[in-house]
Parts: structure tokens; C-alpha cells; sequence
């Protein structure tokens, strides 16, 4: 658990991370030179400006200014709540794996159980407008993962990463549960239609941000947020990804951080592939089950049996409708215009869009938002 600090103490941590002027850095080299924060707030000013601007040296002399004061005393509020938490640079409970990232935050704030962030853990990151197939790909993985006792890491954003939470969550609660380091503070849910999953991820495993509370989503801070969920990972599993987006940062930084970047591949035509194969291209393993994961990084924890671990396969078509049956071989795995199924099928419409809602109905197909179709495929983990 994290330590309990004097009010005092506490207030300095949370003032050195609000300081105006103060950069992350040059707030490390004070702490690296002159102790903890209490201790730099009682140094004289001629100390304090051997390391940083004298300007800035004469305003740590002087009490916090009145909006620095208003956001420390609803820290304080905030931390009354039991499930509320804070860590310093300096707790024992601080996750180590983030000291291995060149930009370590001052503090983290924790709505959950902090001892998540110290657990093994693997990131599932890809597209916000994913695919359905995606989606289940995330679902499945996540969930055989955390099944095995992987804690899955990943930023509470739309498509991969909501799946990716959903299928940990359904692993259930004695699994490795699911981490959600955030973009904005940690009391602003962003976006809002996670509002729900976020109350449960805080139930069963904890939300993380490093931002002050009250921050809002601006696009600059995502990036900050995707070095945090590489560097509390021991690897990267990339689902969707379109050939520029932040899901590539985050690769990249695992990388240089020495963590394990996997990929799924996709269909050559689609846009939302293109990402994790140049990902491949570029030293990413390439992954087509759990299991591949599992072989890489090892298990950190006995893995169940049941169904659910292994994934949830593609229901197959309406009461083995051989007309189905049909449809689907002639749809492949890449997504398909309505006019091209019909000349590959050589059905009538009327007949072609009855069996059609009847697979999408059964979940073995997946209407695109362009209009097209996709086979969803089987998501076996071997």
C-alpha cells in the first residue's frame, strides 16, 4: 500500500507537481540535489537558484498561489476517499517498471487498488474506430491473458482499448484485472460513454493518471498517457492500427524501453491493417493467438481451462444453413461489397439479404460502417 504521509509532506508533493514555471525535469534535479519536496521548499533562495532561474528560485520561497492552493485542498478532498490514492516518486509502492522511462511523473493518482500498477502486465492498444473483428480479437486476448494472470493494460479510449478492459473484466475478478491509465485527470472520464466501464475498472483494478485533477482532454496529453502504458508493460500487443496513429507511439516507445512489441496481422485491403504491418516489418512479432504471447513473454500465472480462456470462437451459421454456408466461403476473411457478394454467390438480393441478417444476427458477420461486410473470424487461441 502506499505510504501514508504527513499532511505537510503531502501537500509539498502535490505543490512541486503544480508549480508554475517547473518542468517534470528540472523538478527531478531538485529532488536528485536537495532531498524531498518539504525539504526544497525550505532551502533559501540563493540554494534553489544554483539549479534552477532565479525568478523561479524567489517563487519557491513564496506560499503557493491562491489557484496552486484551491487544487491542493481538493487533492486532499479527493484523497478523504479509501479508494483514492497517491504516489509519490518516492514510495516504495511507486511501480518500478516506470523507472525505467526516461520522464518518470512526480506523482500518480489512483482510483483502485495500487497494487495493479506493480503486477505483470501486457498492453492492448489499437484503432478507436476499429472494427468489429477487432474488437473481438481485443476481447478474446485480453480476456485468455488476464485469464492467465496478466494484468492488461491500456488508455480507457474508444475501440481497442474499450475492448481490451471488457474482455479482462470478463475474465473475472481472481484474474489479473485491467489497468486504465488515462489522458485527462482522474476525475474526469474521457470519453464520457466510458463512464460506466471506468466505475467498474476502478472496482476491479485501478484507473491511473499523472495529470492534476481537473485537467480535461487536450490532444497533447495522449501521447504523454501512451509512454505510461508502455512503460508499465512487459509488452505491446498492437490489434488495429492505420499507418499514422498513437497506437504506433506507444510500439515504438515500448520498444526503446526494451519491452516486446507483438502484432496481429489483417487483410492486405484494409486501412486499419497497415499499421501492425509495418510494425511487422519493423521487428514486431507477428501473433495469431494467446498462445504466441504466452510462448514469448512466459505465464505469470496458471491460466484457466474453461472456454472463456481460450476465446470465443465464431458462431456458426444459422441452423447450418448450407445457403450460409455458401455466403460465408464466398466472403473470405477481407471485407465485401453487397454487388460482389451476389456475383460471387450468384443469389438473387432478396434471398442474399435474408441470409445475410441472419449471420449478423448470429455475430458470424460483421456489417462495416461503409456499408460492407466481414466474416468474423474464429478467435481461437490454440
Amino acid at each position: 500500500m502506499p505510504l501514508i504521509l504527513p499532511k505537510e509532506e503531502l501537500c509539498s508533493w502535490i505543490r512541486l507537481s503544480l508549480e508554475p514555471g517547473l518542468g517534470p525535469a528540472q523538478a527531478r534535479h531538485l529532488l536528485a540535489a536537495l532531498g524531498l519536496p518539504h525539504d526544497i521548499y525550505a532551502m533559501p533562495a540563493a540554494a534553489l537558484a544554483r539549479i534552477v532561474p532565479g525568478p523561479l528560485a524567489q517563487q519557491l520561497r513564496q506560499p503557493a498561489s491562491d489557484t496552486v492552493q484551491d487544487t491542493i485542498s481538493q487533492t486532499l478532498a479527493w484523497l478523504d476517499n479509501p479508494r483514492h490514492h497517491l504516489l509519490t516518486l518516492a514510495d516504495p509502492a511507486y511501480p518500478r517498471a516506470l523507472l525505467d522511462i526516461h520522464d518518470p511523473p512526480l506523482l500518480l493518482y489512483v482510483n483502485g487498488d495500487p497494487a495493479f500498477l506493480s503486477r505483470p502486465s501486457i498492453a492492448i492498444v489499437g484503432a478507436r474506430s476499429a472494427s468489429a473483428g477487432g474488437m473481438d480479437n481485443a476481447r478474446a486476448f485480453a480476456r485468455h491473458l488476464a485469464q492467465a494472470g496478466w494484468c492488461v493494460a491500456s488508455g480507457l479510449a474508444l475501440g481497442i482499448d474499450t475492448a481490451a478492459h471488457e474482455g479482462a473484466l470478463q475474465a473475472g475478478p481472481d484474474a489479473g484485472g485491467t489497468l486504465a491509465i488515462m489522458g485527462t485527470g482522474i476525475d474526469i472520464v474521457y470519453p464520457a460513454r466510458n463512464r460506466d466501464l471506468a466505475h467498474q475498472i476502478a472496482a476491479q483494478g485501478a484507473l491511473v493518471s499523472e495529470f492534476p485533477l481537473g485537467t480535461r482532454a487536450i490532444p497533447y496529453q495522449f501521447p504523454k498517457r501512451n509512454r505510461l502504458v508502455a512503460g508499465l508493460a512487459r509488452g505491446v500487443l498492437v490489434v488495429e492500427a492505420a499507418k499514422q496513429s498513437g497506437s504506433l507511439i506507444t510500439a515504438r516507445l515500448a520498444s526503446e524501453t526494451g519491452r516486446e512489441v507483438f502484432a496481429i496481422p489483417g487483410s492486405i485491403h484494409s486501412p486499419l491493417s497497415r499499421g501492425c504491418h509495418a510494425l511487422i516489418r519493423q521487428g514486431a512479432k507477428l501473433v495469431e493467438s494467446a498462445q504466441d504471447i504466452d510462448e514469448e513473454l512466459g505465464r505469470p500465472g496458471q491460466a484457466s481451462s474453461s472456454a472463456a480462456a481460450q476465446g470465443k470462437p465464431a458462431p456458426p451459421p444459422p441452423d447450418h444453413d448450407p445457403t450460409a454456408q455458401h455466403i460465408l466461403d464466398a466472403m473470405g476473411f477481407d471485407p465485401i461489397d453487397l454487388d460482389t457478394l451476389q456475383r460471387r454467390t450468384g443469389l438473387d438480393l432478396p434471398l442474399l439479404n435474408s441470409r445475410l441478417l441472419g449471420l449478423e444476427l448470429s455475430e458470424a458477420v460483421a456489417r462495416q460502417d461503409d456499408g460492407r461486410f466481414m466474416r468474423r473470424q474464429p478467435q481461437h487461441s490454440r
